[in-house]
């Protein structure tokens, strides 16, 4: 049905001239199902549109790089506090094709953010790329804020500051060759700063990916579980909480909270449901340990921030000196990657000897290792069992699984019949 000719105008009234304005998607309304997108660290998007399942998403979609869904503000702010593998969780509230930089303008002006947020909020704008054919991302991003900041002027006669530290408020661009897809960040914070950890280590690896890799692991959350080279404590702790269902966001504040679709009493619904889910702490079959004595310290530090002081057990010690810390169990740990001089030098001589150790006193553990170093395999001269893509942020890595069983991995040879 095609939309009827405006009417003529009435007699000594002068006619005026509209000015065309932007097509505006229709708003998103602030109850029922939504769509939203959660990136993840890659190679774990399966895994995490299992967790969504299980979460009660709907129309789950894995794409490279994270996860496609629907639902509603409940399951947001269930995603947000139970989710271990997502990194944020983004709502979208605008889609559309574009050519240059006005385009994108025109989209992000024509949706209703007045609506979605207060201009007393601080405000940030991030642009994200894949093989779009625009020069500047950095320009995209001034646009989309202008736009935005434009609009709220328009309809509230104020506009959102910007803050590119702490934003109350956080929008998103993502742009294909063809379209741009326009966020409101649920999570500010990324998911995997859990909120708890105070003591860092130069390269530490991030908490979703850690608790991805403990899930890739099998770990059944009651069989021993060690880390010789534990650094900070990301898969001890994750690992704790798992074993005592400890809901990895509930020390934490969320970006949905300055958003003004948030409705305060949905939200202590779930997170006091999550609270008395958890188990207390108990002392656990989780073992630490690390050659360096600083490390150990920090460790200790962020399981006393974590409320884990006394459930997992962390000492200092030379993974190549100790002993297992029981007959059997999963070994997850991150060794070093040798990116400075002289290490790669030091991992040659180290890897060898990490082999023949698993084979000497580790029988009946499988023992996975995270790493970005392509001679590891090599080195360590066991054969895997698993090797799983996984990347560390920007870095690509591999996590080798090594089933340890009585003697060498290895078939023995049949020996040659004697001469003569």
């Amino acid at each position: 049905m095609t939309n009827p000719s405006p009417p003529p105008p009435r007699p000594g009234v002068r006619s005026v001239r509209r000015v065309a304005r932007p097509e505006r998607e229709p708003r998103p309304a602030l109850h029922g199902d939504q769509m939203f997108f959660s990136p993840c660290p890659r190679g774990l998007e399966a895994m995490l549109a299992e967790e969504l399942g299980g979460l009660a998403a709907k129309n789950v979609q894995v794409v490279p790089g994270g996860v496609a869904f629907q639902g509603d503000w409940a399951l947001v702010y269930t995603v947000n506090l139970e989710s271990r593998i997502a990194t944020r969780v983004l709502w979208r509230v605008g889609h559309g094709p574009y050519r240059k930089e006005e385009d994108i303008f025109k989209l992000a002006y024509g949706l209703h953010w007045e609506r979605w947020f207060s201009p007393r909020r601080t405000l940030r704008v991030y642009t994200t790329a894949v093989r779009s054919p625009l020069k500047s991302v950095d320009f995209v991003t001034l646009r989309v804020k202008d736009a935005i900041c434009d609009r709220m002027r328009e309809q509230t006669r104020s506009r959102p500051s910007i803050d590119t530290v702490n934003p109350d408020v956080r929008a998103h661009v993502f742009l294909t060759d063809r379209e741009a897809t326009l966020y409101l960040d649920t999570s500010g914070e990324p998911l995997y700063k859990r909120g708890f950890k105070v003591a860092h280590v130069e390269a530490p690896l991030k908490e979703n990916l850690a608790a991805g890799i403990l899930m890739l692991s099998g770990w059944d959350r009651v069989a021993p579980l060690f880390d010789p080279m534990c650094g900070s404590g990301t898969f001890l702790i994750e690992a704790a909480q798992m074993a005592l269902d400890v809901a990895p966001g509930l020390g934490r504040s969320f970006g949905f909270e300055k958003l003004d679709a948030f409705d305060a009493a949905v939200w202590t619904r779930v997170r006091d449901a999550a609270a008395a889910r958890a188990q207390p702490p108990r002392e656990l079959p989780i073992y630490g340990s690390d050659i360096s004595g600083r490390e150990v310290a920090r460790c200790k530090e962020n399981l006393q921030a974590a409320k884990l002081p006394w459930v997992v057990r962390v000492e200092g010690a030379d993974m190549l000196d100790r002993e297992p810390p029981a007959a059997h169990g999963v070994m997850v740990t991150n060794p070093p990657y040798g990116e400075r001089i002289g290490e790669k030098q030091e991992l040659a001589a180290f890897y060898p000897k990490l082999g023949d150790l698993l084979k000497r006193r580790y029988s009946g553990w499988r023992c996975l290792f995270i790493t970005a170093d392509t001679d590891f395999p090599k080195l360590i001269k066991l054969k895997a069992s698993r090797r799983t893509p996984l990347y560390n942020g920007a870095l690509e890595c591999r996590l080798y699984e090594y089933r340890m069983v009585e003697g060498s991995l290895r078939t023995p040879r049949a020996e040659a019949p004697p001469a003569g």
